[in-house]
C-alpha cells in the first residue's frame, strides 16, 4: 500500500525526501508510479495560474514539514523585508531546527529530524530544546545528547556521517555529534526559490 507520504510526492510530481533511505531505492514511489494519485496513468489536466501556485505551496510545505498556520505567518513576515522576499522564506524554512538537524545528516528525513528535536534529543547552547520550529542563528551550536547518542536511533550515525556532505554554512563535528552555524544561510536552491515566488503571489491575493 502507498503511504500517504508517498502520495504527497507523486501529488506534487516529483520527490520530496519524505521517507529517508527508500526515497533513493528502488521501492519508492516516484519510481514505481510516477504519475499523481486516483489518476491511472493519465495526464493531469492543464491548471490555472492558481492552480498551480496552490501546487507549489502544498509541495514546500510538505518537504519541509511545516503547517499551514505558521507557513503562512512565514509568508506574511516577508511582507516589510526589503530586498529579495523569496530569499527571506527560503532562508526562514532552512534556519528552522528540525532541517538543520537534517541538514547536517543527523537524521534520514525531516520528519526524523523533527522527532528527533520534539522527544528532547537535542541541545542548542547546552540548553534543551525540543521546538522542531526553533530558529538557529550565527553562532548556534547544536548538539545530540550524550545519553541519546547511545540509543539505536543514532546507531552508527557517525560511520554513515562521514560520507554525507553539510550545506556551507555549518559544520559538524562527528565526534560529538555537533553542529556550529558559522554564517547565515548561503546555498540559495534555485528550484525552490522559483517556487516560493509562486507562492508569495498566492499569499497575496
Amino acid at each position: 500500500m502507498i503511504s500517504i507520504k508517498c502520495k504527497k510526492c507523486r501529488r506534487a510530481g516529483q520527490k520530496l525526501f519524505l521517507k529517508g533511505e527508500r526515497c533513493y531505492s528502488q521501492k519508492c514511489a516516484m519510481v514505481k508510479r510516477p504519475y499523481p494519485p486516483g489518476l491511472h496513468g493519465k495526464r493531469r489536466s492543464s491548471l490555472s495560474e492558481y492552480g498551480k501556485q496552490l501546487l507549489e505551496k502544498q509541495k514546500i510545505r510538505n518537504t519541509y514539514g511545516v503547517l499551514e498556520r505558521q507557513f503562512k505567518k512565514y509568508v506574511l513576515e516577508t511582507k516589510d523585508k526589503a530586498g529579495d522576499k523569496r530569499e527571506f522564506l527560503f532562508k526562514k524554512l532552512e534556519k528552522r531546527l528540525d532541517n538543520v538537524i537534517f541538514r547536517a545528516g543527523f537524521a534520514k528525513s525531516r520528519t526524523q529530524a523533527r522527532q528527533t528535536v520534539s522527544h528532547g534529543h537535542v541541545l542548542v547552547n547546552s540548553r534543551r530544546m525540543n521546538i522542531p520550529s526553533y530558529e538557529v542563528k550565527v553562532g548556534d551550536v547544536i548538539i545530540i545528547k550524550v545519553k541519546s547518542s547511545l540509543t539505536p536511533l543514532f546507531k552508527d550515525l557517525k560511520e554513515l556521517l562521514k560520507k554525507h556532505v553539510v550545506p556551507p554554512w555549518m559544520s559538524t563535528d562527528l565526534s560529538k555529534l555537533e553542529i556550529k552555524i558559522n554564517s547565515d544561510v548561503s546555498d540559495v536552491d534555485s528550484n525552490i526559490i522559483s517556487s516560493l515566488g509562486m507562492i508569495i503571489e498566492f499569499y497575496s491575493r
